[in-house]
């Protein structure tokens, strides 16, 4: 791309300047994030619309993004809220007999801002090095001494999850549906509903802030914690409910329900240096030595060591760096996984879960 075409920059707190083209949203209020880099070759509207980068920049490592443009029925949230996407090669000019509107369309629609030309190499190389930091995609005149200072002083908010959750309860009908399952929502991907409508569930989905009398009162068959931004313990509400609910249903929780579910036993979680996000994240199953290969969302991770003084055990490892993945209380009817099997990587490596949590409610209603 040549230099003369630039008119933004990319500034990291480290004081790193990243200069490209503007795409998407050109926001007069400078927004700052979180960012973090995602290695998945596809599946960048899954990402725009995945509620788990509510406040993060994403790099895709990726170089060509927006090549097949934007479908009407694979986004993960009705109104996405990443902050940015920063990529080597934009592709304004889709083909895909799905595409509905380009991926510049749809972050101007929601305010999403990007920058295009920049060496992503280099950038999630840094961020790998040293780690995920804040930053703010700004015009090219901007003075970059100014910005580093309020880039290093900005708090990064932590209620995202009480703003991507959904404000009131919402049913989702299955056909034939033999099981009700009531999911608590901290930022739920779409394909987890599709994923328990599929196996004949009824859904319904309940605000992040739920109160344990009110998901009783449902009646339902399991419980499902979802996946959601953030650190784990902003939620300490959600928290409380999973402990009061311990054991009188299955439990199952993906990503960052997986880590709630870890708190509400007494475990504990810390963040990661850079995180994982990818499509290609090996994960053992210590049960039976078989690897699946998963896709990945999350920037915390629940301490192995911390679960010696629960009724937890782990049941999975990540073979890239040994965290825990997965966990279960098979006295409570309870386990989690930091990965999502719903979105298929492998493709099907890891729908055994949801098929998992079918069987524990089949178990109970058969003993009641």
């Amino acid at each position: 791309m040549n230099p003369i075409e630039y008119d933004k920059k990319l500034i990291l707190e480290d004081g790193s300047v990243y200069c490209g083209k503007g795409f998407g949203a050109n926001d007069a209020r400078v927004r700052v994030f979180e960012i973090v880099f995602n290695t998945s070759p596809v599946g960048y509207q899954e990402i725009l619309s995945d509620p788990s980068y509510t406040d993060q920049g994403v790099v895709m490592a990726y170089p060509l993004i927006g090549n097949y443009g934007m479908t009407a029925e694979d986004y993960e949230t009705k109104t996405p809220t990443v902050s940015a996407m920063i990529v080597r090669e934009y592709n304004d000019e889709p083909s895909n007999y799905r595409s509905v509107h380009t991926l510049d369309e749809i972050m101007k629609r929601y305010g999403i801002a990007g920058i295009s030309g920049v060496d992503t190499r280099k950038l999630v190389r840094n961020i790998r090095d040293y780690g995920s930091c804040r930053a703010v995609i700004t015009e090219l005149s901007a003075n970059t001494e100014e910005a580093v200072k309020a880039l290093r002083e900005h708090v990064l908010p932590s209620d995202a999850v009480s703003r991507v959750s959904r404000k009131k309860t919402e049913k989702y009908t299955g056909e034939n549906a033999q099981y009700h399952v009531v999911a608590i929502d901290c930022g739920m991907k779409e394909n987890i509903v599709r994923s328990l409508l599929k196996r004949n569930c009824d859904v319904t989905a309940v605000p992040w802030n739920a109160r344990v009398r009110d998901i009783l009162s449902l009646h339902p068959d399991g419980l499902f914690l979802s996946n959601g931004p953030g650190n784990p313990e902003d939620v300490p509400e959600v928290i409380d409910t999973v402990k009061a609910l311990h054991g009188k249903f299955p439990i199952f929780g993906i990503c960052l329900g997986h880590q709630i579910l870890s708190l509400s036993y007494g475990a504990k979680t810390y963040k990661l240096k850079f995180g994982h996000r990818g499509g290609n994240h090996p994960i053992k199953n210590l049960a039976t030595d078989k690897i699946e290969i998963t896709a990945q969302n999350h920037s915390y991770a629940v301490d192995e060591k911390s679960l010696l003084d629960t009724p937890l055990k782990a049941t999975h490892i990540n073979l890239l760096d040994n965290t825990v993945e997965g966990v279960e209380n098979l006295t409570d009817r309870a386990f989690g996984v930091q990965y999502h099997p719903e979105s298929a990587p492998g493709p099907q490596d890891s729908a055994y879960l949801f098929d998992r949590f079918i069987a524990m409610m089949k178990e109970g209603k058969d003993h009641a």
